[in-house]
């Protein structure tokens, strides 16, 4: 008898214990801060728990589900595109103990007490812009006339108020004064609060590495700028954009393309919770480099891009991020070069040849005096002994004169070769640049020279030579007919 008297305490004892907890729980569901964590004007992201014949139930994160209209989630066809388990983002336009109401904005016939409490709570308010006037646009809100200055239109500079003409947005009121007569509305602190939110929350995954789709928002002479999230940009320095360096941003995307870039830097920036976000876009294609043997082989005449030009000499774009160096040594056989702008500028397109290409290195040799041809290749052909041409004086010497034949060929007129001449003194007079008559005297092309004389005195060696031999070749013959004569008198 003891143990069950003992037995039905016990259990008694543990009923009223449960009721205790279950009460203490009612109690905290339903007193005052169980759902403290959110308040009226506040954004909540949430799912759709159940959906009602007028009414739709949103999970609000706290102990009190939420309740939007059905018909304010409607489209424009009268249905309801939403099913359980979406997710909804709305605002909280009142709430009590017992319930939290929730919406997109306070709309809607409404009153002076709505419109006061939407101010004083920063519970945002939906408004039509009806049409323009002198420094904004004037918005039906809760069938009240309110004024919104052209700057809190929009969160960036509206250049035309006009096309905002017949569009409903969601506004708050910034100024509430005269009995509701003196309304005036922003709809950018809305979009900057709402802006901030989701910058916070974009941070929070954001690291380096990562891949993501953006819109080109703005082009510099550096770079473009990249909206990657709302509020959020990063820049693609000019460098990162493409393996050519060469290439300007604006040539390679325009202003509204959708482009993918690789998150290469993050830092805090000047401003405020902001961060500075360096982007590449070539870091996502191949390294040309990784092909170049294939495509490149020494002794290839290709064409290429000077891209900028060095006190050494040019460097030369074959191909988006393959550059060579043209040696200032290896730009022209036709003159001499001081430096290279002399032969060649920025941007110009070239003929060069491959001279040396050293992958491990990423370096390419290159000449555009190779590509041109060395005029002194068949200088054998084009020049005789004896030959009389006309040439350009380029330079007086102790020793001589310098002169020109043809771009890239000159020889040399000594000074015993001018005291020959039939009037050297005229031949004195000459200056750089005139014209001469002159003979080739002789021809070395192992060691790039040509010896001149004057053309007089090569048409007289010329007629010597031709009496030499022609003398010559009668002694000859004389000999013959002596020997012949001697024979015919012995017989």
């Amino acid at each position: 008898m003891t143990n069950d008297f003992d037995n039905e305490n016990n259990n008694n004892e543990e009923e009223e214990e449960e009721e205790e907890q279950s009460f203490a729980a009612m109690l905290e569901a339903y007193s005052p801060g169980a759902n403290a964590d959110i308040g009226v004007g506040d954004k909540i992201s949430g799912k759709i728990v159940s959906i009602g014949r007028e009414s739709v139930f949103v999970d609000t994160g706290t102990k009190i589900d939420g309740v939007v209209d059905k018909a304010e989630l409607l489209d424009e066809n009268g249905e309801l595109p939403l099913n359980e388990g979406d997710m909804l983002e709305l605002y909280v336009v009142a709430q009590s103990d017992e319930e939290i109401k929730l919406s997109k904005a306070l709309s809607g016939i409404g009153g002076l007490n709505m419109l006061q409490e939407a101010y004083d709570k920063a519970v945002p308010v939906e408004g039509k812009i009806s049409e323009t006037c002198k420094g904004g646009v004037r918005v039906d809100v809760l069938q009240r006339k309110a004024f919104c200055p052209i700057s809190q239109v929009d969160i960036n500079f509206v250049e035309n108020p006009s096309d905002y003409v017949g569009q409903t947005f969601n506004f708050l009121i910034t100024t509430f004064e005269e009995n509701g007569r003196n309304i005036v509305l922003s709809r950018r602190q809305l979009l900057e609060r709402e802006q901030e939110k989701a910058r916070k929350e974009f941070y929070q995954t954001l690291k380096v590495g990562d891949i993501i789709d953006g819109i080109v928002t703005r082009l510099m002479p550096y770079g473009a700028f990249v909206r990657l999230s709302s509020g959020v940009e990063g820049m693609v320095h000019v460098s990162e954009m493409n393996w050519s360096k060469a290439a300007k941003p604006e040539s390679l995307v325009n202003i509204a393309d959708t482009v993918r870039v690789k998150v290469i830097g993050i830092e805090p920036d000047k401003k405020p919770a902001m961060l500075k976000i360096s982007l590449s876009m070539k870091q996502l294609t191949e390294d040309p480099w990784n092909s170049a043997g294939e495509q490149f082989h020494e002794g290839d005449k290709v064409q290429g891009t000077v891209t900028h030009c060095a006190n050494f000499g040019a460097f030369v774009e074959l191909a988006p991020g393959i550059e060579g160096l043209v040696h200032i040594s290896e730009m022209s056989y036709k003159k001499r070069v001081l430096k290279p702008e002399d032969i060649v500028t920025a941007g110009e397109t070239v003929a060069v040849t491959i001279k040396e290409v050293d992958l491990d290195k990423r370096r390419l040799s290159l000449s555009i005096r190779d590509a041109e041809g060395d005029p002194w290749v068949d200088i054998a052909e084009k020049y005789t002994i004896g030959q009389t041409v006309e040439g350009r004086l380029e330079k007086k010497e102790k020793f001589g004169y310098f002169i020109n034949l043809e771009p890239g060929i000159t020889g040399l007129l000594p000074k015993s070769n001018l005291r020959k001449a039939d009037k050297p003194a005229e031949l004195e007079k000459l200056k750089e640049g005139d014209a001469i008559a002159i003979a080739i005297e002789a021809i070395n092309p192992g060691d790039r020279k040509i010896t001149l004389m004057p053309a007089d005195t090569a048409d007289e060696q010329n007629w010597q030579s031709f009496s030499n031999a022609s003398a010559t070749s009668l002694g000859a013959l004389g000999e013959k007919l002596q020997l012949a004569l001697d024979k015919k008198k012995s017989d």
